[in-house]
């Protein structure tokens, strides 16, 4: 049980985003199960799921930035990193209305401390933003759950808990009252599912500031849909975030809007999530392009969100940092998850990654030190699921590589996995990076600027040359042997450096072979792997 914090402050701030995580978690296929409004597409649980998680992970890398004496970052600085995690792990039309209310609710918690009023003016500044998020709002939605969450926490004269309760009473009033203004949820006989996952949040910030978890929530309304009152819609969704100007975003709506249906647009400061139902996805994504840079790019086809196929017998997942490195695992048949500098993946994006494989097996490729406990803790999930996970702890990509390379989806599971391990293991891996600030390594103290050469992830090599960092690498690794090196080159590297790399190895070790790949615009500057 998280530490309960006797005023709303940045601990208030993380202890609501893990009860929140935690609520979602135990509410995700309930909510899964209801989802009509608007694509009965049955995600929106673990849409909200997920969307959660990203704000919580963000809230835990701010507080690791502090000391273990006592000391806590600034309220506004953990709500701040509430929304940005939100607004960076938004996912599908539940989500990205959720990363706006955060936004929202992050807006009004600027000062040392909140009091009643200020959570008030809080959860109206939340409902009001995510309206004005929706391109055409529709009542029964989770806009109205948040809407009657504010109307009923201005009606009380008190502290943060009592406004917090009265808030997710009013929610909860509001959740029951959904089927009677939605055509679509009364057919069905449920209530809207978005608004039942904020209703669990707003349980999560009565917990939070009272001690207390409310009580829990039992629907008059049945849980279950079994399809066929859905209206025929767009056949995709399209999500990304966006870094554009104001004046660019206004008119990315109105273009977005005429394309399609279920127009979202978070965000501000330059950066936008950007939600929205077509049947041109290109089109969609070519209008984003018009307007800044769109990345993170998610099409879901609504046909194929919940697929009815018989599942294949086994995959692999692998986590990926770059896009070049996603086209050599997804063409060599893997399911990948992207990982970018500064944005790892969270549990549930690999447990999405493993129902998106579609398979009664799936090998687990990590590929990263760091996500060690993250591929653990989604690798017991998806077993709760039924799936049969294999976790292979690879600690980068070109570990990753050789056990792809050795992958043979004919074999029995555990002689594969076996394999694959033994690929991985044999594979000794550096990575060549700048460094971006001063800072003591195993080889000295760098500066910032300089060019690191990391063997297993220790700093071996500093150095002012990107090429030389890199022979100095491959000296030091082939020294104990090898019969091939793997090179996966990023967009930044000097012209001219893969030819030299490749006549260094063929000159001064004659039985090496190399392999290059290319590791793509976003992917790291070089990775090496020795075989």
């Amino acid at each position: 049980m998280p530490q309960v914090p006797q005023t709303f402050d940045a601990l208030a701030v993380r202890t609501w985003c893990s009860l929140a995580l935690e609520a979602l978690g135990r509410a995700r296929e309930e909510i899964d199960a209801i989802n009509v409004y608007p694509v009965a597409d049955g995600d929106t649980g673990t849409n909200l799921y997920l969307t959660m998680e990203s704000a919580a992970t963000a809230v835990e890398a701010v507080f690791a930035g502090y000391d273990e004496a006592g000391r806590h970052p600034a309220l506004a600085d953990a709500a701040r990193a509430m929304a940005h995690g939100a607004l960076l792990g938004a996912r599908g039309n539940s989500g990205t209305i959720l990363a706006q209310l955060l936004r929202g609710m992050a807006q009004r918690l600027d000062g040392a401390g909140v009091d009643g009023r200020e959570l008030r003016l809080a959860l109206r500044r939340a409902a009001d933003l995510a309206r004005e998020a929706v391109a055409h709002p529709v009542e029964g939605t989770v806009l109205s759950v948040a809407s009657a969450a504010a109307d009923a926490a201005e009606a009380v004269e008190g502290d943060c808990a009592a406004v917090a309760l009265a808030a997710y009473e009013g929610a909860r009033v509001a959740l029951a009252a959904t089927p009677g203004q939605l055509a679509a949820l009364r057919r069905a006989g449920v209530v809207d599912a978005g608004g039942r996952g904020l209703v669990a949040v707003l349980g999560a910030l009565a917990e939070t500031l009272t001690g207390q978890a409310p009580v829990r929530i039992v629907e008059d309304a049945p849980a279950v849909f079994e399809g066929g009152c859905a209206e025929p819609g767009p056949a995709f969704e399209v999500i990304y975030l966006l870094e554009a100007e104001d004046a660019a975003v206004a008119r990315l709506r109105e273009r977005l809007d005429g394309l399609g249906d279920s127009l979202v647009v978070v965000g501000g400061d330059g950066l936008w999530n950007v939600h929205v139902h077509v049947d041109d996805a290109g089109a969609a994504v070519e209008a984003g392009v018009e307007a800044g840079r769109p990345y993170r790019i998610r099409i879901t086809h609504f046909g194929t969100g919940r697929p009815d196929r018989e599942r294949a017998q086994r995959a692999v997942v692998a986590v990926v940092p770059g896009e070049g490195l996603a086209a050599l695992c997804e063409g060599a048949g893997a399911t990948t998850v992207l990982a970018r500098a500064g944005e790892p993946p969270a549990s549930g994006e690999l447990v999405d990654a493993v129902r998106r494989a579609h398979a009664r097996e799936v090998v687990l490729l990590p590929n990263d030190p760091e996500l060690r406990h993250t591929a653990a803790a989604a690798a017991e999930q998806a077993r709760a699921e039924g799936v049969r996970v294999a976790l292979i702890p690879t600690r980068s990509a070109v570990q990753g590589i050789a056990a792809l390379a050795v992958h043979q989806p004919e074999r029995r599971f555990d002689e594969d996995v076996v394999a694959m391990t033994s690929a991985a293991g044999a594979t000794r891996y550096a990575e060549v990076a700048v460094a971006e600030r001063q800072s003591w390594t195993m080889a000295g103290i760098c500066q910032a600027g300089d060019v690191l050469g990391l063997i297993e992830g220790d700093v071996a090599v500093i150095g002012a040359d990107v090429a030389e960092t890199a022979e100095g690498v491959l000296a030091r690794m082939l020294s104990a042997g090898g019969e091939l090196v793997t090179l996966v080159v990023g967009a930044g590297v000097p012209g001219g450096l893969v030819a030299r790399l490749e006549a260094y190895v063929r000159e001064s070790y004659l039985a090496v072979d190399t392999v290059v790949h290319d590791g793509g615009a976003q992917g790291p500057l070089l990775l090496v792997g020795v075989e």
